[in-house]
Formats: structure tokens, sequence, C-alpha cells
């Protein structure tokens, strides 16, 4: 094998040129999604500090326990058992451990 040959198994794991193009688009694809998704997290952080700033300083907790068991149910129903622990990440970037 030339190294160019190679190179395909090398990156993506593919055995032919086409199946190491398509990988290689799927995978741009995938970073285009995670960058959305990064902002999306990052967004919605901010928004979540703006409803905790306010609800603090209107006297209430920092944390609404019946919201959160929502979000979670909303999770869990999308997403199956891994949704549970998304969106306990998501709230604990949110909210920071309680």
């Amino acid at each position: 094998m030339t190294a160019a040959t190679t190179e395909p198994t090398e990156k993506t794991g593919a055995r032919t040129p086409e199946a190491a193009e398509l990988i290689s688009d799927a995978r741009e694809r995938i970073d285009a999604l995670d960058d959305r998704i990064i902002g999306l997290v990052q967004e919605r952080m901010a928004v979540s500090a703006v409803i905790q700033k306010e609800r603090i300083a209107s006297g209430g907790r920092r944390v609404n326990l019946s919201r959160e068991m929502e979000i979670l149910a909303t999770y869990r129903n999308a997403l199956g058992k891994p949704g549970t622990a998304l969106a306990m990440t998501l709230l604990e970037l949110c909210r920071g451990k309680i």
C-alpha cells in the first residue's frame, strides 16, 4: 500500500477512498453540530443566570427543584436514560452544584 491508500484508514478507519470521504464529510457535519450545541449550552447558561438572579432578588431560592424535575423528565422521555444524565449535566452547568 502506498501512503495515499493508507491515508483513508489512518484518518477515518475506512478501507476505501469513498468510505473515507463519506466519513470525513460526516465528521465535518458533527463538528459543526457540536459547535452549535456548545453555543446553545452557553446561551442556556446565560438565560439561567438571569432567571436565578431574578428569583434570588425576589426572595426566592437559587434553584427551583420542581422545574428541574420537569427538565429531567423531558430529556428522559426524549432520549431515555442517557437523556437524564445529559439533563443533569446541563442543570449542573446552568446552576452549579447544589
